[in-house]
């Protein structure tokens, strides 16, 4: 048996009939088997329910508030199944508790481990755990996309596929840029207009420190009045007459001078104002050169500055910015220019990766198509003669190709199973056969054909025997136990002869106790287990005819 995520137990509380069932379940192939109305199809509807079946308050135990349903999986997961997990934050690495609640009032939540989850989620992770054959619900190979994939793992094509996925997506990558360049339309008109702007920025000649500058001279030139008539007040007041600063400052210093000659302790104090008396006299000549200045500017360089600060004001606005931001407009309007005029270089390069990718794909698609069909005739083969060792002797099995109306990462065909159970009927869709006997059979026979390619490693199948018996039944009993060689299998099935090949054995059974009905599941030892497989028979369970026949069944 080959690792996986195995099915290990089923809880089931207040559903239908049952009040409470707890089900262990191991590898191989476990049979279920049971009188009509035993409860086995319930157990099938319990995890019909946890693997994502739309439920409604009938399915309630009358009298109870809630059904409960859970069930665990254990073992490595499969790398698509953690993929999913991940993407739906849900924990997980080698067990998967999936949980179903459903109340009395038709309300029903899902859970996997513990985590609350959608439906439709719950679908997703069930899908990758359990396959249920004979219930089209959850008979994932009506799926054409599983139909492809059992096709290329049977034909062992995964080199092709990754290459073609791989060749599709470089195609779809440059078809994709090159649409969102054709969508942004000719570049041309755009390219002269940024062009036009950037020439009438450059000659505005506009740099962040000119405008700091312009600013302070347009402030300065504003104000040139006040300027000049505070320079010569602070002129007058420190500089001019008997009692201005720099006079007082200078007697204060020789009379200090003397002291200091009395008292040393007073020489620091000269010190400092003899510093002052020094700054003072700087700070004259610097006002003086200052005031100067102001009295040498050009009367007309006020309306000089206004006229430059105005037309830099324009364009600001022609810009929709401030005008300390118009260097970053120049900045911002070069860039977008030289990704236009990379542009135009870099749709011709996309249109020729394009063709290139396209050519790419298109051979090996091409390859791909070929070896699938030459491995569909192969698995088709297999599969028709399978069948028609299961009782269907007029079966055909085919698998058609058609095109697809666009590349695919899967490559460039449609792949579908058609069966044909009659000589006189042409090979349909199998997701079209009617007869759940003839689904479960093909089904059967699909898994023996492509045993240990699929990944779900659970498969259930629900009364595969129906209508057959004798031989065929055999046939299916071995068939059986060799897909439980790579897969867990569990199988509820009216056979002897499949009741026999199972490596465990489920016995559900129903009783009426003081007016309510139990439904109990327990698993067969050797001794009940013959007298099971007497009752299936058709003859008495005590019977020594019956056991005998049973216990040669079961191998002795």
């Amino acid at each position: 048996m080959g690792s996986g995520t195995l099915l290990k137990s089923i809880t089931i509380q207040d559903l239908a009939v049952v009040r409470h069932l707890d089900l262990e379940f191991q590898a191989g192939l476990t049979v279920v088997t049971g009188e009509t109305g035993a409860g086995k199809s319930i157990v099938l509807d319990a995890l019909g329910l946890l693997l994502g079946d739309r439920a409604d308050s009938t399915l309630v135990r009358t009298g109870a508030a809630r059904a409960v349903l859970s069930a665990a999986f254990e073992g490595d997961l499969h790398p698509e199944l953690q993929e999913l997990l991940a993407t739906h934050e849900l924990d997980g690495e080698k067990e998967l508790l999936l949980r179903r609640v459903i109340s009395s009032d038709g309300r029903s939540r899902a859970f996997c481990n513990e985590t609350p989850i959608t439906l439709q989620t719950l679908r997703e992770i069930g899908a990758r755990l359990v396959d249920i054959h004979g219930q089209h619900e959850h008979y994932s190979l009506l799926q054409k996309g599983v139909q492809r994939a059992l096709l290329d793992a049977f034909g062992k094509l995964g080199r092709l596929c990754s290459e073609v996925a791989e060749a599709h997506g470089g195609w779809h990558a440059a078809a994709t840029e090159l649409a969102a360049l054709r969508a942004a339309g000719d570049p041309a008109d755009r390219m002269e207009f940024l062009r036009f702007q950037l020439e009438e920025l450059g000659e505005a000649r506009i740099s962040a420190e000119e405008l700091v500058r312009l600013e302070q001279e347009h402030r300065r030139a504003a104000h040139v009045q006040r300027l000049g008539d505070g320079c010569a007040e602070i002129s007058a007041r420190l500089f001019t007459g008997d009692r201005c600063a720099a006079r007082q400052l200078r007697q204060t210093s020789a009379q200090l001078q003397d002291l200091a000659g009395l008292d040393p302790a007073l020489g620091s104090m000269l010190e400092m104002l003899e510093q002052a008396s020094i700054n003072l006299t700087e700070a004259e000549r610097e006002l003086a050169q200052y005031s100067e200045g102001l009295s040498a500017r050009d009367p007309g360089e006020y309306r000089t500055l206004e006229q430059r600060l105005g037309n830099l004001h324009d364009l600001a606005r022609k810009h929709r910015c401030e005008m300390t931001a118009l260097p970053e407009v120049v900045t911002r309007l070069t860039e977008e220019l030289a990704a236009l005029d990379g542009r135009e270089a870099r749709v011709i390069a996309l249109e020729k990766l394009l063709t290139e990718a396209r050519q790419r794909y298109d051979i090996t698609a091409s390859e791909l198509s070929a070896a699938r069909l030459r491995q569909g005739k192969g698995l088709g083969k297999a599969i028709s003669e399978i069948l028609q060792q299961l009782g269907m002797p007029h079966a055909r099995f085919e698998v058609a190709l058609a095109p697809l109306a666009e590349p695919s990462a899967h490559g460039s065909d449609d792949v579908e199973f058609l069966v044909s159970t009659n000589p006189d009927i042409p090979p349909r869709p199998l997701r079209k056969v009617a007869s759940g006997g003839e689904l479960s059979r093909t089904s059967l026979a699909i898994q023996v054909a492509t045993a240990g390619t699929a990944q779900v490693p659970t498969l259930v199948y629900d009364e595969i025997d129906t209508g057959i018996g004798g031989r065929v039944a055999t046939i299916v009993a071995r068939h059986l136990q060799s897909i439980a060689g790579t897969r867990q299998v569990l199988c509820v099935t009216h056979l002897a002869q499949v009741a026999s090949a199972g490596a465990q054995h489920l016995y559900i059974t129903k009783s009426v106790e003081q007016g309510q009905t139990e439904t109990r599941a327990v698993y067969l030892d050797k001794t009940r287990r013959v007298e099971e497989i007497a009752r299936m028979l058709g003859g008495d369970e005590g019977s020594a005819k019956a056991k005998a026949h049973a216990k040669e069944l079961l191998g002795g």
